[in-house]
């Protein structure tokens, strides 16, 4: 098998400090963070700004910062989010000033449930086929390489949409992001990865993201099935059901350690940029 991409998810636009005080929001500390998980094995960080008050925005200044400050220490591969419940499309397109290697897209609309005090919020994350578009052509105008978010088997139709039309170069890269809760989300059971593992395009690359309780069985699985992992708080603030992880770089260890026990050896960022096809 072809060596593995380990993604560092650090910071995620929802939960924050309430839900694991490790868990970094402001530029210095998510900087920081990333080095950590740079070290541990990461070839790849996956980026979100938020404010001072520890929200989620599009601020290029923020993520131009945050970038900057990741490749003045390391050569990652940076990967910053176009995503964001709540955020304009325009402002989310922002985040591609910073001149990111990768930039996420999603393929299609959720909704998160958020569980309360007592009942569940829904959060809608809209992505109409038009907005789609419009990401992958300022994405391919860039040079920056898309990460495909599907989030269940339908999504697909959207990847084939851009491929259809020109919008995404070879090879493609898809996320499957799998366990969330809510609308349009997908069980991450072994037979749902297996089923969104033949939906994809030929020659097609594959990572894996699980969410919650997910994420370490997911990961496991991907690496025995020839894909690549995401780990870190964005998707899972525990280490183990019950305790809290120390840091997005303990889960980074974790993956690289497993991965050799199963025999793959972990690339290292330019070897993630050959297997992407980075410019």
């Amino acid at each position: 098998m072809e060596k593995l991409i380990v993604t560092a998810a650090l910071t995620g636009g929802l939960h924050g400090k309430e839900a694991n005080e490790a868990l970094p929001e402001q530029p210095d500390e998510i900087i920081e963070d990333a080095l950590l998980c740079g070290e541990a094995g990461a070839a790849i960080v996956h980026l979100h700004a938020r404010d001072e008050e520890g929200r989620g925005v599009g601020d290029p200044e923020l993520f131009a910062r945050i970038n900057e400050g990741i490749r003045e220490r390391s050569d990652l591969v940076i990967q910053n989010t176009t995503g964001g419940t709540g955020i304009p499309v325009e402002k989310r397109l922002l985040a591609l000033d910073a001149k990111p290697e990768m930039a996420s897209l999603n393929m299609g609309t959720v909704v998160f449930f958020i569980p309360g005090d007592d009942s569940l919020s829904e959060i809608p994350f809209v992505n109409l086929r038009s907005e789609i578009e419009l990401f992958a052509r300022a994405m391919l105008e860039r040079g920056i390489k898309p990460e495909l978010e599907v989030y269940n088997p339908s999504m697909f139709g959207e990847v084939e949409n851009l491929m259809s039309k020109g919008l995404i170069t070879e090879p493609c890269y898809v996320n499957m992001v799998m366990n969330v809760g809510g609308m349009g989300g997908y069980p991450g059971t072994a037979s749902n990865l297996v089923h969104m593992v033949e939906h994809l395009p030929p020659g097609a690359i594959f990572n894996v993201s699980g969410v919650g309780k997910a994420q370490l069985r997911l990961n496991m699985m991907s690496m025995a099935m020839g894909g690549h992992v995401r780990v870190g708080l964005e998707d899972s603030v525990y280490y183990w059901r019950g305790e809290l992880a120390e840091g997005n770089a303990q889960l980074v260890a974790r993956a690289v350690r497993l991965a050799k026990e199963l025999g793959r050896d972990v690339a290292t960022p330019d070897e993630a940029r050959a297997i992407l096809g980075l410019r």
